[in-house]
């Protein structure tokens, strides 16, 4: 009795195994996907994720530009949706949350989970602290913490010399990208910065390359964190172009885009390997994408290390898979 009264003392004395840290950056409808491969909260060796995502709050378009313009809230929609998919289904509000009203009400085109974070804002009178409220009605499995604690405007500068104002407003420009800046700056949330750190493994996108990715990395001390972590940082390149923000743009290019935002922030380039389905090709053809092409001696030159895993969703052209990106992900921080 007293042999087996020593050991559980001794267990009891030991601290638990410390997680898998991982902040992942970005917004729209690419940081979701790394956050609900990353759902589970344990990686396949059974150790525990400590997910944290690093949401841009530059979004003026739709539900979110408006709650925007009406009360004076950091956009929602972004945040929205990585709440949504770090409650990984486990939640019953969590489809409520993307419930988006039709009609032509004074609701309509408004979802649910905008409208919620609205109200906590107002009724915590911070919106990071609205943001953890909707995290714990959602059982999220991860913190979301707003890139910038208030609203933030967004500035594209295009080659041919012209300035766009507004995230919602890039794509629509018709030229190519040469980089964004906020209009005025803006710190950073210390948790974000202490998060990045801290961390074992950091992931920039897949995403809108300038309006999400690198509109993550803008406000003052991101960049400046991501270069001065010891964590494993990723940038995992889009399976195909967007028209309006990267057209013609290979996987090396991507890279060049974020070097000359953030500086030299990313050790490896996760790339899709693999052709893209007949049917995928033809529809990502009518909307006026093409795959991402991989040199892989340009991206070595750069600095990174170029992985390639297959990545795509069997059932949704030139998007990733959830859970074979966090197979990727978490097989390069166990590598570390």
């Amino acid at each position: 009795m007293r042999v087996l009264e020593d050991t559980v003392d001794r267990l009891a004395a030991v601290p638990a195994a410390r997680p898998l840290r991982v902040v992942a950056a970005g917004g729209g409808t690419g940081l979701p996907r790394v956050l609900a491969g990353l759902a589970g909260g344990v990686d396949e060796d059974g150790r525990r994720l400590a997910v944290t995502a690093l949401v841009t709050t530059a979004d003026d378009g739709g539900s979110s530009g408006e709650l925007r313009r009406r009360y004076g809230v950091p956009a929602t929609g972004d945040v929205r949706r990585c709440l949504v998919a770090l409650a990984g289904g486990l939640s019953p509000l969590a489809a409520l949350f993307q419930h988006r009203f039709d009609g032509a009400g004074a609701l309509a085109g408004h979802t649910v989970g905008n409208v919620v974070l609205t109200a906590l804002a107002q009724q915590h009178g911070d919106f990071a602290r609205a943001v953890e409220a909707a995290a714990a009605m959602l059982g999220a499995r991860g913190r979301v913490v707003p890139a910038a604690d208030g609203p933030v405007e967004l500035i594209a500068s295009l080659d041919d010399g012209r300035e766009v104002l507004g995230e919602s407003a890039i794509a629509a420009a018709g030229g190519r990208v040469a980089g964004v800046r906020l209009a005025r700056p803006v710190p950073a949330p210390r948790e974000a910065l202490e998060a990045i750190l801290e961390a074992d493994l950091v992931v920039l996108g897949p995403g809108s390359l300038y309006s999400s990715v690198l509109a993550s990395l803008l406000p003052d001390g991101v960049a400046e964190a991501l270069r001065a972590t010891a964590a494993t940082r990723v940038l995992c390149v889009n399976l195909v172009t967007e028209p309006g923000e990267t057209d013609g743009l290979d996987a090396a290019a991507h890279l060049r885009a974020v070097q000359r935002q953030a500086g030299e922030v990313v050790d490896v380039a996760l790339v899709h390997r693999g052709p893209q389905p007949a049917a995928h090709r033809a529809a990502l053809q009518a909307r006026g994408a093409r795959p991402v092409e991989v040199d892989r001696a340009a991206l070595e030159a750069l600095g990174a290390v170029p992985v390639a895993a297959d990545l795509a969703s069997a059932s949704e052209p030139g998007r990733h898979d959830s859970q074979k990106l966090a197979g990727a992900l978490l097989a390069l921080a166990r590598a570390r």
